[in-house]
């Protein structure tokens, strides 16, 4: 009866073990088989994040060759570009699903060829419009080169003209002198003595060129890098000048000594830099120092 009784308890250990460990079996089992599916999962993720990472690398590639070509569509697809790029960027970022990836993909993709149609449209209306200007030029070029020779020629001949009309400026040079009472003019090279600064230039003489009145703009500049004088400012077309004094000349074709002073007082010590302007165009320079 006692054997009986462990015989029984026995058996029913053996049950459950073997309850236990086909438990166990089925969990395994299961493990196993979710692992696969995970791992199929991600390996079909990043087989698919690979296909979309190569059409977009393909889109930005044929982007690059076309912008390449530098036509008006440049700029436009150029911004499409930068979206592939961008696209291509949030790709790399990401973990798991790419389908919305490949939906953007698909839309660029499309954009792309309507972008690059339209390019080589342009491209071969170019091409025509290119065939057509070199015909024109062809058969307008002994003509061009005909007028391009007398116009050449009237050009050289205007440029000698208008340089032999110039006025040429001449013994430009300026000096220090102290003022008497009796107004007699001391010539110095102290600036502390000094009184007025006398600028003297010479129009020299010539037939060609046009006569009347002509104006000069004079600028004295000190050894601190002031302008002198009234300190007035004029403008010519895109180009300013700030000067000293301007100078009134009556010409008639023959030579004119010019003399003008320029008063002041507690003039710095150094080099001072006389500059004489006709309009904007500078005709002649000169310099002198003061101790």
């Amino acid at each position: 009866m006692e054997n009986q009784q462990k015989n029984s308890s026995l058996k029913a250990i053996i049950a459950v073990l073997a309850v236990l460990l086909v438990g166990a079996l089925v969990y395994i089992f299961k493990m196993t088989s979710d692992t696969e599916v995970v791992k199929t999962e991600l390996t079909s993720s990043m087989t698919e994040k690979e296909s979309v990472m190569k059409d977009l690398q393909e889109l930005k590639t044929t982007y690059d060759a076309a912008i390449a070509e530098n036509t008006s569509m440049s700029d436009e697809l150029i911004q499409e570009r930068d979206k592939v790029v961008n696209l291509m960027d949030e790709l790399n970022r990401s973990k798991g699903d790419v389908s919305k990836y490949r939906k953007q993909a698909s839309s660029l993709q499309s954009k792309m060829n309507t972008l690059i149609a339209e390019n080589d449209e342009l491209k071969k209306q170019n091409g025509v419009l290119t065939v057509q200007r070199d015909s024109t030029v062809t058969v307008l070029g002994e003509s061009k080169k005909y007028n391009e020779v007398l116009v050449g020629q009237n050009e050289e001949l205007s440029k000698t003209v208008e340089k032999a009309s110039k006025l040429t400026i001449l013994n430009t040079k300026t000096s220090a002198y102290k003022m008497r009472s009796s107004g007699k003019q001391i010539e110095t090279d102290k600036a502390s003595r000094a009184d007025v600064l006398k600028v003297s230039f010479t129009i020299a003489e010539n037939q060609v060129a046009k006569s009347g009145d002509k104006t000069y703009y004079v600028q004295v500049i000190d050894s601190k890098n002031n302008v002198l004088g009234d300190k007035k400012t004029e403008t010519f077309g895109e180009n300013t000048l700030t000067y000293s004094f301007t100078t009134k000349v009556k010409y008639e074709n023959k030579t004119v000594n010019v003399s003008e002073d320029l008063p002041g007082k507690d003039f710095a010590k150094g080099s001072y830099f006389i500059n004489i302007f006709d309009n904007d165009q500078l005709v002649s320079k000169t310099s002198f120092t003061l101790r």
